[in-house]
């Protein structure tokens, strides 16, 4: 009976450490990342003295094939990150050129808006602006000047009028002055040549 409780309990033993191992694998294999994998073998793991423990062949395995998936996995995220790396640098490249193209567009769009083309010759707007007020300017002293002129004209002309008028008066006041006395000289010829009859 000794001998059935012995292997009872040294199946017991071994079962309990089986099922412990079993668990161990389990957590070993599901979704934990390689740091807490090892801690979790660590923890586990049965310690022959301070420094070392008994880690079995099985969950080295493990973990070994683990570290192998994730060391494939980051080199296809690094080579994947690489290739979009090099295509982000190409996009990069082909919107740098498009914004120094849209930067020329709107410099001479800019330099368009800021210039203004009169009689064929392409003026800045502040340029454009004195041309302008310069051309207003030489109008209007070429008005004041024709006005000027126009009124000094028109009293020049009143003038000569006046004047035409007052020689008109004294031709007239002339006339009749000559005509008085060569009435005159005829009546005096008149009575003279009746006297001498």
């Amino acid at each position: 009976m000794r001998k059935s409780f012995l292997s009872t309990i040294i199946l017991l033993v071994s079962f309990n450490g089986f099922s412990q191992s079993l668990t161990l694998q389990q957590k070993l294999q599901s979704n934990l990342d390689i740091q807490s994998q090892f801690q979790v073998l660590l923890a586990q793991s049965k310690g022959i003295d301070a420094d070392f423990k008994a880690i079995r062949k099985s969950n080295i395995e493990i973990i070994q094939k683990n570290v192998s998936d994730s060391i494939s996995k980051y080199t296809k995220e690094i080579a994947s990150l690489k290739s979009n790396s090099s295509s982000s640098a190409a996009t990069v490249t082909s919107l740098r050129d498009s914004l120094q193209a849209t930067q020329s567009a709107l410099n001479i769009e800019t330099a368009k808006k800021d210039s203004i083309d009169f009689l064929g010759i392409n003026f800045s707007k502040g340029s454009y602006h004195s041309l302008v007020w310069i051309i207003i300017g030489v109008l209007a002293l070429a008005l004041f000047i024709i006005l000027a002129s126009f009124r000094k004209a028109k009293v020049d002309a009143v003038e000569h009028q006046k004047t035409a008028d007052e020689v008109q008066n004294e031709f007239q006041a002339y006339k009749k002055k000559a005509m008085e006395t060569e009435q005159k000289l005829k009546r005096q010829l008149l009575d003279e040549q009746l006297k001498g009859s």
